[in-house]
């Protein structure tokens, strides 16, 4: 006979409410075994890779899963460092911040992390929340800009929990904030504070990681969402639109992507007489594979190589201040309507009836 779930017999313990950060995921550690597990995961994710799964995971399992573990884990293991992964200690600093951000803006929520794709599982991170009494859940994807193979899949996952559940808890989730002004604000405060460092260069490029060009056909906002993001954050910068350049990295496989791509576009300027570019990579909350070896090791060497002079990598929001305070808004805001406060104590609810009581009397 089954043991039943000593979580659904607590009856009468309080309510709490829970804020989930999560971002997309990273292998344990740097090495193919590792990869293996994690690209698994990741790449068989139906929201990931579009393709008939007949025609798609004989690939995935007879090449790609055969192949592209040993190469990727050179990769991470050029970035990694002695805390672990960086996607992992941004992520895990950035909950922890963001705990402390809302406890002094008197908001007593739980606040974890959680990946898509690896550990710890948005499913593990969930049933932790509940043992410990969340009875409310606010989701909130790391991902700026809403992409069918990001916040749509972190929402299926979440379905997919709850699907397992007997009471599940009420959900909410933060859809996007690729315009969100706080968002904004802090990265321009991130690439003011770097030209204050290192000077500005010719060209601000802007880096979004690329999806399929087909996804934009068939009505993902993604895309334009980025393009906003760019918009907005020029105009802080008091930029020419000229100045400011969108591209997009992370190409995969021969299909067509979104364009312009970035690595070439870095070339092209270069051999154009552009000695000094500057690069940020807005789609991305905290540093990672993507920005640390893709951007700043092969970007840079690619433009470097081409004839540039100077490659100002800007790093990514990741535990400044300012991108805290935004998070925490955005989560204030959709928190809305929930109680999140410590309810006052009797002691304290004397006091305050005492204190009316003698502001009345001197009335």
């Amino acid at each position: 006979m089954a043991t039943a779930d000593p979580h659904n017999f607590r009856h009468g313990r309080p309510e709490r409410t829970a804020v989930l950060l999560v971002n997309l995921g990273t292998p344990d550690e740097p090495t193919a075994a590792a990869l293996r597990r994690y690209l698994g995961e990741f790449l068989a994710d139906r929201r990931v890779v579009e393709i008939p799964r007949a025609i798609w995971l004989p690939i995935l399992h007879g090449l790609i899963l055969r192949t592209r573990p040993a190469k990727s884990a050179a990769k991470y293991a050029s970035i990694w460092t002695p805390e672990g992964s960086p996607l992992a200690v941004w992520t895990a600093r950035q909950a922890k911040l963001l705990g402390g951000y809302l406890g002094e803006r008197g908001h007593r929520v739980l606040v974890r992390h959680a990946m898509r794709y690896g550990r710890p599982s948005i499913a593990a991170e969930l049933d932790a929340l509940v043992a410990e009494g969340a009875t409310r859940v606010l989701v909130l994807p790391l991902y700026p800009q809403y992409s069918g193979a990001t916040t749509a899949s972190v929402i299926d996952a979440v379905n997919a929990w709850s699907a397992r559940q007997r009471r599940i808890p009420e959900l909410r989730f933060v859809n996007h904030y690729h315009d969100d002004e706080g968002y904004i604000r802090a990265l321009a405060k991130r690439i003011e504070t770097h030209w204050m460092t290192h000077g500005r260069g010719e060209r601000l490029v802007l880096s979004f990681h690329g999806v399929p060009e087909r996804t934009l056909r068939l009505g993902d906002p993604y895309h334009c969402e980025c393009h906003k993001t760019a918009r907005l954050l020029g105009e802080r910068l008091g930029l020419a639109p000229e100045r400011v350049l969108v591209t997009f990295q992370s190409r995969f496989g021969r299909a067509k992507w979104l364009e312009p791509y970035t690595e070439p576009t870095l070339v092209g300027l270069a051999r154009a007489g552009v000695k000094h570019v500057d690069i940020a990579c807005p789609g991305f909350t905290s540093d990672c594979i993507e920005t640390l070896e893709e951007i700043d090791m092969e970007a840079r060497a690619a433009f470097l190589g081409a004839g540039g002079s100077e490659f100002g990598y800007i790093p990514c929001l990741n535990d400044q201040h300012e991108w805290i305070a935004a998070l925490s808004a955005i989560a204030i805001r959709h928190l809305q309507g929930w109680p999140t406060q410590d309810a006052p104590d009797a002691q304290a609810l004397q006091a305050q009836a005492e204190r009316a009581r003698r502001m009345g009397a001197a009335g």
